[in-house]
């Protein structure tokens, strides 16, 4: 597992972005991620419609739930959530968008 401390400072979402994706060349680990994004996306819904403020908990559970255990698993490297959270999260929103569309393989 790669364990490097010294981040990379990056000027703007565009210039992650192609880091992002390297970090996340393994396509079992895409699809954790994926399927924790859809399952985020369900329980957010579910807070919504039930008016139950319990899903929203366990949406932040289910996107890095799977997408750290895809790391762990299938990647074997560290999320970059650790060291860009903000740059990670956009990532993988830009990510599922892209994998719905067809533009990255699933």
């Amino acid at each position: 597992m790669n364990h490097d401390t010294h981040a990379p400072a990056y000027a703007s979402f565009a210039e992650f972005y192609p880091f992002y994706l390297g970090e996340h060349r393994n396509i079992s680990c895409r699809r954790m991620h994926f399927f924790g994004s859809l399952f985020a996306l369900g329980c957010v819904g579910m807070a919504i419609a039930t008016l139950d403020w319990f899903w929203l908990p366990l949406a932040l559970v289910c996107g890095y739930g799977f997408a750290w255990l895809g790391h762990i698993v299938f990647e074997k490297n560290r999320p970059a959530t650790f060291r860009h959270p903000l740059y990670s999260l956009i990532g993988d929103w830009v990510m599922f968008s892209e994998i719905c569309r067809g533009r990255i393989p699933f």
